[in-house]
């Protein structure tokens, strides 16, 4: 569930003194491509994850502006569910009996099911034959299973499914 929400607008003429300088750049960096003013709606769920939907708008004070301001709450409904849509679609291919794996930990147990061995697929993915490996053994436990070959089973089960 939804743990915190926070919406704010944002322009090149507000005052980012209290601002930390990141935030100051970003401002700055925004108004040389055109950007200038805008309302930003973040959240952040039970796990700690992060979103933000943003309306921006090359004016500083965008008409616009307004009525988000006044349809706050449905905004948040809709800021919601394309969280939870893009949530669902980035994570798609990463699910094995409904227990979530990273990016990272997926792509090696795709290669191992091609018979790759833990070197192979290190030179396949640029990074050390231990970092494979540390990959291998999280998704390992989070399957609950003692060996690649079995992660590759429960991976392959879910795929014919």
């Amino acid at each position: 569930g939804l743990r915190g929400w926070d919406t704010f607008d944002w322009g090149v003429d507000r005052d980012h003194r209290y601002l930390p300088t990141s935030q100051q750049e970003v401002l700055e960096k925004a108004a040389e491509f055109g950007i200038r003013g805008g309302l930003t709606m973040s959240m952040h769920d039970h796990r700690g994850r992060f979103a933000a939907l943003t309306f921006a708008s090359n004016e500083a004070h965008p008409p616009f502006l307004r009525s988000l301001t006044r349809y706050e709450k449905a905004m948040q409904l809709v800021a919601i569910n394309v969280h939870i849509h893009a949530r669902r679609r980035l994570a798609e291919d990463c699910v094995v009996d409904g227990i979530t794996l990273t990016r990272r930990e997926f792509e090696c147990l795709k290669w191992a099911a091609c018979g790759k061995s833990a070197w192979d697929i290190s030179q396949i993915l640029g990074v050390s034959k231990r970092t494979v490996t540390f990959h291998q053994e999280n998704a390992k436990a989070k399957l609950g299973v003692r060996t690649i070959n079995q992660a590759v089973v429960r991976m392959a089960a879910r795929a014919r499914s």
